[in-house]
């Protein structure tokens, strides 16, 4: 049994190996679809940035020189709003009025805020001394023309985007997403439509994996459910070792019926890991299978969420061509004592609140490794290692951002 860091690490350095093994093809789409995609090729700047002296405030360019001492009054020779250009000079004793974001005029080196000022007649007094380059960035000091803005293997975010968007690429050169199987396991899972008899549950895992990889930046490809027997299970299996990796849900514990791991190793599976100090989700397995990565995950929905995040994301993230995205950790103070027995790290569904400017969280109430409905109320898992599991109230913890409510 390892430790869900030790875990992580070695899911993403074996999906990283079968990414640079088999890279995925590369395509192109429009800058309009592209967020949440993983750059193919690095992108460079196609001119200076800004491309000009650009003002940051609203006010009055000026020469610094003439405002050394204050209160100092200068002759206004113009205005010069963003996007226009001014064709004059700012000589000795004057200035031009100027936008957010226009160009600064020839002569002035400084940029005076509207409201450090006085104007009247033709004449503006100016009240604060500024030194030179005060309020502008000037051209290209965020970027060089051909300087490197954006590098193979970066996420597409909203600033990433932007960046684009800034340089001329309206087409961007990204990675296919991976094609990820999604097969459920046990005889009884029954399809989402289907009335269940006393002793059935509807097929939710495949509906949660899939929105789970999706929102990873894969693309799911969902497998019909198969019941707890050998040869089924070892024919769904290649099936899906067609595509770039498989996840499967349920089938993995040490019970008479979970025949996940047996069948995986009869197929050549090298098997990684096939327990981790976790709960819920001690049972996970990941192997590679045929130079495809494979992570069997426990059957109860909490616990295939759980162990989806923290080894399914770095899985599909490395698989994409980008470097894994880290937990999302944070510390906050715990409302209520915590006391624990099972010398594993827990992860219990939490809810954040504020108050006092620290971040507070507490434990839902849960029934156990099935219970969504608790899940469904959660944004974090209260993060409880195996080192403390006991601790009073308003103690500092570790908190998972649950991803979805991100």
């Amino acid at each position: 049994m390892i430790s869900y860091p030790e875990a992580r690490r070695i899911v993403a350095e074996t999906a990283a190996a079968c990414f640079q093994a088999s890279p995925r093809p590369r395509e192109r789409v429009l800058i309009d679809a592209a967020k949440g995609r993983v750059l193919a090729e690095p992108l460079a700047a196609d001119r200076d940035a800004p491309p000009f002296d650009r003002s940051t405030r609203d006010g009055f360019a000026v020469r610094a020189a003439d405002v050394a001492s204050v209160p100092a009054t200068l002759r206004l020779v113009g205005e010069i709003r963003a996007g226009a250009e001014f064709t004059g000079q700012v000589g000795s004793g004057e200035c031009v009025q100027i936008m957010t974001g226009a160009a600064v005029p020839p002569g002035a080196d400084a940029v005076v805020m509207i409201e450090h000022t006085g104007a009247s007649a033709g004449m503006v007094e100016i009240h604060r001394s500024v030194k030179q380059g005060a309020n502008v960035v000037a051209r290209g000091r965020e970027a060089k023309a051909g300087a490197q803005v954006l590098s193979a293997g970066q996420r597409l975010g909203v600033a990433e985007i932007s960046i684009a968007a800034q340089f001329g690429y309206a087409v961007l050169p990204v990675f296919a997403a991976p094609r990820v199987g999604i097969l459920s396991t046990g005889d009884e899972i029954v399809r989402v439509e289907a009335n269940p008899g006393p002793f059935q549950i509807r097929n939710s895992n495949v509906f949660s994996l899939s929105s789970h990889i999706k929102a990873a930046g894969g693309a799911p490809e969902p497998l019909e459910n198969v019941p707890d027997e050998r040869g089924a299970l070892r024919e769904r299996i290649e099936q899906g070792l067609m595509f770039d990796a498989l996840v499967l849900s349920g089938g993995v514990s040490m019970g008479k019926y979970d025949l996940v791991e047996e069948v995986l190793r009869e197929l050549g599976a090298e098997i990684r890991f096939d327990s981790v100090a976790i709960r819920p989700g001690k049972p996970a397995v990941f192997g590679v299978c045929r130079g495809k990565p494979v992570l069997g995950l426990p059957g109860n929905p909490v616990s295939t969420m759980v162990t989806f995040e923290l080894f399914g994301v770095p899985m599909v993230d490395a698989l994409s061509g980008a470097h894994p995205r880290p937990l999302a950790l944070l510390k906050a103070r715990s409302r209520h004592a915590i006391s624990l027995k099972a010398p594993l790290t827990h992860f219990l569904p939490a809810k954040l609140s504020w108050d006092g400017g620290d971040a507070h969280v507490v434990e839902l109430s849960w029934q156990g490794s099935g219970d969504v409905a608790a899940l469904a109320q959660a944004d974090c898992f209260l993060v409880v290692p195996e080192s403390r599991l006991e601790s009073p109230a308003g103690e500092w913890v570790d908190v998972v951002l649950w991803r979805d409510r991100v």
